[in-house]
C-alpha cells in the first residue's frame, strides 16, 4: 500500500483534504492526524475490522484498547451505557482537551476496539484537524498513537512516515503537536476516580474539577515495576529508543560526575553513547553526543521535546543513553512515566 502524505495548516482547513481522508476513515481504511497530544492512528470506532487494522498497522497487542476520538459530548452519551456524573463535570472544564475518561460501554462499540473490556476509553480532541475529520467522516474515530507499538510517539508527521509508510491509507500532515505526550487516563468506573495513565492534566487539577478525591494507580510509576498497573496498555515497554537505556537519578553534581563516568567506560570499550539532559547541565557533559531536552523551569518545553530527543538517539545510531531524570514540580509524574517505561525501570540512584 502506498501512503499519500498530505500537508494541512491547522489555522486553515482545507476542506478537501478533510474530506478525502474523511472518506478513506468511512471506507475502514486507516489516516494519521494531529492531536495536541501526539499524532494518532485513526480508523472506525465502531468497525472491529477497522480495529483490527489499527492493531495490525502498529504491531500492537490486541488487549490493549484503542481510545475513542469524539467530537460532541453527545457522541459519549451515544457509545456508553451510562454517562456518570463526574464526566460531565470533567468535560465542562477539560473537553476538549488531552483528558480520557473510561466508562463502561454500550453494544454499538465492538470488543475488538476495547481490547476485549467491558469498558470504553473516550477522549474528545483539541485540535482543528483532529476534530474536522471526525465530524466530515461521520464517524467516531479510534486512534492509539501513530507509531509502531513500543516505539517513542510521533510528535511530527515524519515520525508516523518513519513507522508506518505503506501500512495506511493516508497521513494528515498538520505540522509538530503542541504538548508531546499522550492524555491523562481517568477510570470513572470504579468506586473512587483512579488516574491510570498520568498527563498534562493532573490528579489535583481532576479533584479540583470533580469536587472529590482522585486516587492514581499505584502500577503506573513503580520504579521497581513490581506493581501490575491497571491499565492493560501500561504493562507493556513504551516509549522505547532502540538503544539501551538508564536513567540516573540524585543530587545535581553528583548525576553529571556518575554520567560522565559510565560515558568514559562506554566510550573506552568503543560503544557510542548519548546523554539526555537539560539546558541548564548539558556542557558539563563530556560525550559526543549531548541532547537537551529543555530548560528543566519549563516543563511544558520538556514534554514536548521528550520522543522527539529519543527518536534523534536513533537517528545517532548510539548503543547506550544516560538520562538525567525529570521530575518536575507539576507534569513531572507524567514524563518520568515516559521515561521510566523508555528505560524499561533502568535507574541508578546517586
Amino acid at each position: 500500500m502506498e501512503t499519500e502524505i498530505l500537508s494541512i495548516d491547522p489555522n486553515h482547513i482545507d476542506e478537501e483534504k478533510i474530506r478525502r481522508a474523511g472518506e478513506l476513515i468511512a471506507k475502514g481504511e486507516l489516516v494519521a492526524f494531529p492531536t495536541e497530544t501526539v499524532y494518532g492512528l485513526g480508523g472506525d470506532a465502531l468497525d472491529p475490522k477497522a480495529a483490527q487494522k489499527i492493531y495490525g498497522a502498529k504491531g500492537r497487542p490486541s488487549d490493549n484498547p484503542l481510545i475513542v476520538h469524539i467530537a460532541e459530548f453527545s457522541d459519549l452519551e451515544r457509545i456508553a451505557r451510562e454517562v456518570p456524573p463526574q464526566a460531565k463535570r470533567l468535560a465542562d472544564v477539560f473537553w476538549p482537551g488531552p483528558l480520557t475518561m473510561i466508562v463502561w460501554k454500550n453494544d454499538l462499540v465492538p470488543y475488538a476496539t476495547t481490547g476485549g473490556m467491558e469498558t470504553v476509553a473516550v477522549r474528545m480532541p483539541n485540535h482543528p484537524v483532529a476534530l474536522s475529520l471526525i465530524k466530515k467522516s461521520g464517524r467516531l474515530i479510534a486512534a492509539p498513537s501513530a507509531n509502531t507499538s513500543g516505539r517513542p510517539s510521533p510528535t511530527e508527521a515524519s515520525h508516523v512516515a518513519e513507522d508506518l509508510s505503506g501500512r495506511i491509507a493516508m497521513i494528515l500532515d498538520g505540522g509538530p503537536v503542541g504538548i508531546g505526550i499522550e492524555s491523562t487516563i481517568i477510570d470513572l468506573t470504579e468506586e473512587k476516580p483512579m488516574v491510570l495513565r498520568p498527563g498534562y492534566i493532573t490528579p489535583q487539577m481532576l479533584s479540583e474539577a470533580m469536587g472529590e478525591e482522585v486516587i492514581i494507580d499505584p502500577g503506573i510509576i513503580a520504579a521497581d515495576d513490581t506493581k501490575k498497573p491497571k491499565a492493560p496498555g501500561m504493562k507493556y515497554k513504551h516509549y522505547a529508543p532502540k538503544a539501551d537505556m538508564v536513567i540516573v537519578e540524585g543530587e545535581e553534581q553528583a548525576v553529571i560526575d556518575k554520567i560522565n563516568a559510565l560515558v568514559r567506560e562506554k566510550e573506552k570499550s568503543g560503544v557510542e553513547v548519548a546523554v539526555i539532559a537539560c539546558e541548564e547541565t548539558k556542557d558539563f557533559y563530556h560525550a559526543k553526543n549531548v541532547l537537551s531536552m529543555g530548560r528543566r523551569t519549563n516543563e511544558e518545553e520538556i514534554a514536548r521535546h521528550l520522543y522527539r530527543i529519543l527518536r534523534e538517539c536513533d537517528e545517532l545510531s548510539v548503543a547506550a543513553i544516560y538520562s538525567e531524570s525529570f521530575s518536575t514540580p507539576r507534569i513531572g509524574n507524567a514524563i518520568m512515566n515516559r521515561l521510566l517505561k523508555a528505560a524499561g525501570h533502568q535507574v541508578i540512584l546517586v
